[in-house]
């Protein structure tokens, strides 16, 4: 009955993960569309392409027609259709004349949920001697006010650098020129969706982001920006309900690499992967353009489009507790995280409401954080760092390090605008400034080094090591075989595959990978990603029932035992590094809960091997 038992359950885990890994759709199928797009090949004279055309008008009942005006050169058409048509047109004779077909998907504002569009509210008329000027900074009304201004550390990056010379791309809503954006330096962009050359707004969210990065600033009106003698490039590819196509997107993208953008920004995502868009952000990079998303606001574990793409730094969000904004995704494709805002405290910046005219709103989302980092990277532009690559190192070296962030909510850390650019200012940093880095970032913390990092290395080693230690001790007493069964039963009980751990994979579920590099004490908090132990798992409890189960078996037995030990042994590193219990918190009553758990298993597995000796 006890095999059977375990049979079954092995069963029912091995399909749980069988199901999870092949049964998940993955995102990049998830994608809505209405129209189709055909990329023609470019050896492809244009008279096969007219000509291609035309069949499939016929045969279709259908209007090909370019995107936009900037299309033909890239022989970029559409046509209306569905799932079934792109599946017909993908095997037809005209793939042939094509570099791909696919669909056009409809990317959108990442909507954290209605309420976020509301709260603070500010009249942009208010007398000056009704608000509350910062006694420090700049004069802006309601600077106190931009708790995330603070937060990033950006009076500091300001003493170096206020972003002169360098152009950010708003690819987005468009963005009108409220009063707070007078005083903003503009370069000509484009409006996509209505293939004009003013690229207005007509929906708020993209006057909103370009705002914090470079809303007018020291001018004792409103709010501030983060790069504010930046140049904004306003590209319009949302339409008034905040959705645009992947093709206006790509091609506003190439645009902003062509009319020489340094950075774009672009707080907008979706489903559905799109070659068409990977090439023009391909193309942008390798111009030198700095790309930044919005990583989304699913709270699901994978950045969301075009965040997830190869040289686009994806950006999750935090509140004014610094702690993971609700909404925001994380996992793979998280770079770093920035201030996003929550219930708590949303973004301040002057935008357009619905009849057009200037207010000042508090918006959240992770469409709030990316800006920031934009921001932030058009100062580390200005100091001279070219290479897009080169600015992600300095924000991921610059951040404010999250020592226990197993689920990838933060990426690199929290944005530090002031050390960015002083990283960014001297190319290297000195002695003391380095000594400071490390104390601040928790380096020279012991504590670091045995519970810090990815995987937690040093400990899991002492770990494995000290359930070997505990069998070799026992076989003086009671010799046994070493077995396949044992040692999978110490590794078991004492660290898991805890490599396994740090792996994200995007469109895959990180669960399986999260049980399998769990200890048994650490099951009870493996799917939360937390620190803290479940008392329930970190006991004697799971290796008695084990031992009760598997005894009478054969080989079962030696993992029963091996998997006691090994408990044992992590229950001791884990008392010594991070005593860390759920309702004991680290107090030395944890520590004390943890050793008298790991003696009790360490007298399981003695009673079980001399009863094994007896029997024998």
């Amino acid at each position: 009955m006890r095999r059977l038992i375990l049979f079954c359950l092995f069963l029912i885990g091995l399909g749980a993960a069988v199901f999870g890994f092949l049964n998940f759709q993955g995102l990049a199928a998830k994608g809505e569309f209405k129209t189709i797009l055909l990329d023609f090949r470019e050896d492809i004279p244009k008279e096969v392409v007219e000509k291609d055309l035309q069949a499939m008008a016929q045969q279709y009942q259908v209007t090909p027609q370019l995107d936009n005006k900037f299309s033909a050169k890239d022989n970029v058409y559409i046509i209306e259709g569905d799932r079934q048509r792109l599946k017909e047109l993908q095997k037809s004779k005209f793939k042939s004349a094509t570099e791909f077909i696919e669909p056009n998907y409809i990317y959108k504002i990442p909507q954290p949920g209605k309420a976020a569009f509301l709260g603070e509210f500010l009249q942009p008329n208010e007398d000056e001697e009704n608000v509350s000027p910062s006694l420090t900074g700049p004069n802006d009304q309601y600077y106190s006010k931009q708790w995330n201004l603070h937060n990033i550390g950006i009076e500091g990056a300001w003493s170096q650098t206020k972003g002169s010379g360098i152009t950010v791309a708003v690819i987005d809503t468009g963005i009108t020129r409220v009063r707070d954006l007078y005083e903003t330096k503009f370069v000509k962009g484009y409006d996509f969706v209505n293939d004009r050359e003013e690229a207005k707004d007509d929906n708020g969210h993209g006057t909103h982001v370009a705002g914090t990065i470079a809303q007018a600033t020291n001018n004792k009106y409103g709010v501030a920006g983060i790069a504010y003698e930046a140049n904004l490039m306003p590209l319009k590819v949302l339409n008034d309900y905040g959705g645009g196509t992947v093709a206006d997107i790509a091609e506003a993208i190439k645009f902003a690499a062509d009319k020489g953008a340094d950075v774009i920004n672009m707080s907008l995502g979706g489903g559905g992967e799109s070659q068409l868009m990977k090439q023009a952000i391909d193309y942008a990079h390798n111009k030198g353009v700095v790309i930044v998303a919005a990583a989304g606001n699913e709270n699901a574990n994978g950045a969301s489009y075009p965040a997830r793409y190869p040289h686009v730094i994806g950006v999750s969000a935090y509140g004014p507790d610094s702690e993971k904004a609700p909404y925001s995704n994380f996992g793979a494709g998280v770079d770093i995280s920035a201030p996003g805002g929550s219930d708590a405290g949303k973004i301040l910046q002057e935008t357009i409401n619905e009849q057009g005219e200037g207010v000042f709103l508090g918006f959240q989302g992770t469409s709030m954080a990316a800006p920031h980092v934009a921001g932030v990277a058009a100062l580390i532009r200005a100091k001279g760092i070219t290479d897009p690559d080169e600015v992600l190192k300095v924000l991921k070296q610059s951040s404010r390090v999250i020592q226990e962030d197993g689920l990838n909510y933060y990426g690199a850390g929290l944005l530090n605008a002031e050390a960015a650019v002083k990283l960014a200012t001297e190319g290297q940093i000195s002695f003391s400034d380095f000594f400071r880095w490390l104390r601040d970032n928790g380096y020279l913390n012991p504590g670091f080094w045995i519970d810090g990092g990815a995987v937690a290395l040093l400990p899991k080693i002492l770990m494995v090591l000290g359930s070997y230690l505990l069998a070799w001790f026992l076989r003086v007493y009671f010799p046994f075989t070493w077995s396949w069964s044992l040692s999978s039963g110490l590794i078991a009980g004492s660290s898991g595959l805890f490599f396994l751990k740090g792996i994200y994979i995007f469109d895959l579920p990180q669960w399986p990978f999260r049980l399998l590099g769990s200890s048994i004490p650490e099951l009870g908090n493996s799917l939360q990603g937390t620190g803290d132990l479940n008392p329930l798992f970190a006991s004697v409890l799971i290796p008695i029932v084990l031992v009760a189960l598997l005894l009478g078996h054969p080989s079962g037995k030696w993992f029963a035992i091996g998997s006691t030990l090994g408990v044992a042994a992590c229950l001791t590193v884990s008392a010594i590094s991070d005593p860390a219990v759920w309702g004991l918190g680290s107090s030395y009553l944890a520590r004390v809960f943890l050793i008298a758990n790991a003696l009790l298993c360490y007298g399981l597995a003695r009673l079980a091997l001399k009863n094994e000796r007896q029997v024998a």
